[in-house]
C-alpha cells in the first residue's frame, strides 16, 4: 500500500504560483509513475502531469509551459510547480501512483491521496 498525503494548495490570484507537494510513504518499491490528477467543479478528472520512474514527464496541453512536475529519486516526494495560473486551474488536485504492472496483482494498480483545493481568483 502506497500512502499518499498532498500539501500546498490554497488560494492564488491569477499569474500568480503555487507549489504542490506529495509526501509518499509505504510500498513505494512498487510505484513506476507518479502524477497529478485534478477535478474542476462540473468536470471529469483529468491528468495534469505525470512523472515515470525514468524521468519522462507528461502534461496536459493546457499546463505545458506553466507546470512542472518533479520527483525526489526514492518516490518520497512529488512536486507540481504551478506559475502563470489561470482561474480555469482551480480545482481539487489529487496526487496519484502507479504501480509497476508485474507487481500490480500484489500491491494494486494504482493509489489516490484525499486531494487538496486549489483556488484561482481575483
Amino acid at each position: 500500500q502506497v500512502h499518499l498525503e498532498e500539501s500546498g494548495g490554497g488560494l492564488v490570484q491569477p499569474g500568480g504560483s503555487l507549489r504542490l507537494a506529495c509526501a509518499a510513504s509505504g510500498t513505494t518499491f512498487a510505484v513506476n509513475a507518479m502524477g497529478w490528477y485534478r477535478q474542476a467543479p462540473g468536470k471529469q478528472r483529468e491528468l495534469v502531469a505525470e512523472i515515470t520512474t525514468r524521468g519522462t514527464q507528461t502534461y496536459v496541453d493546457s499546463v505545458k509551459g506553466r507546470f512542472t512536475v518533479s520527483k525526489d529519486g526514492g518516490w518520497r516526494t512529488l512536486y507540481l510547480e504551478m506559475n502563470n495560473l489561470k482561474p480555469e486551474d482551480t480545482a481539487v488536485y489529487y496526487c496519484n501512483a502507479k504501480v509497476v504492472a508485474s507487481l500490480i496483482q500484489y500491491y494494486g494498480l494504482e493509489h489516490w491521496g484525499k486531494g487538496i483545493l486549489v483556488t484561482v481568483s481575483s
